[in-house]
């Protein structure tokens, strides 16, 4: 198994986990959601999510003929299901808050690299992967940390960052089970634009069930200029 470089010190859990995103955060309560039971239910009810995608991965694989891909917010593997396999199992990454759905993941995919990690601060060096992504994971970041997880998406990729999340003009809040700031659709395209110069914008669009995805998600494709 590949093994993943240091953590720079500029994201390590010592100097932001601990000391910007302790127990009381906004951060810190979201991330905890996620680990417990809130987040196992999401496991149960998307276990058998993604069937579906083969198409749309295998264009996207295609055109990118990434090497070594990560994905933020893995759970049980709803898309990397269908990235193993076009890509060798060992240069298949994933990383998710949920043990459960980390244990999902590696029994139903068991030559990929399954971790544990927050998205605010992802346990690779930098330009490990050729490409990193998410799929309806941002929209579940506070705003104190939104800015840090796009950052750190930018940071461990050397080529293309993709990210798919449900869009609108403005950040507006969506009620989610019962949870405050749990769900934001927002215009992430044009804020990681804004943030990170040194990105290039390839594609815009949307993907639908169509695609295997929900309908009113946005699709923005990267790469490093």
């Amino acid at each position: 198994m590949l093994q993943a470089g240091p953590r720079l010190p500029a994201v390590a859990d010592t100097v932001l986990g601990m000391s910007m995103y302790q127990e009381g955060s906004e951060a810190g309560r979201l991330e905890q959601l996620w680990q417990g039971d809130f987040g196992s239910a999401y496991t149960e009810r998307n276990a058998s999510a993604g069937g579906t995608r083969s198409e749309f991965w295998r264009a996207v694989l295609d055109e990118l003929r990434p090497r070594r891909v990560l994905e933020v917010g893995c759970n049980v593997g709803a898309n990397l299901a269908h990235i193993s396999g076009p890509v060798p199992p060992r240069d298949v990454w994933g990383v998710d808050l949920n043990e459960p759905a980390l244990e999902g993941l590696r029994a139903r995919l068991p030559g990929i690299n399954a971790s544990w990690s927050t998205a605010r601060a992802l346990p690779f060096r930098d330009g490990w992967f050729d490409l990193v992504f998410t799929v309806a994971v941002l929209i579940h970041q506070p705003e104190e940390t939104l800015a840090l997880a796009m950052s750190e998406l930018v940071r461990c990729s050397r080529r293309h960052v993709l990210c798919i999340e449900y869009t609108a003009a403005a950040n507006e809040e969506v009620a989610y089970r019962g949870q405050k700031g749990a769900f934001f659709k927002r215009p992430y395209g044009v804020q990681m634009g804004r943030l990170f110069p040194e990105l290039r914008l390839v594609r815009e669009g949307s993907v639908s069930r169509s695609d295997g995805f929900d309908d009113g998600l946005g699709l923005w494709l990267f790469e490093r200029v």
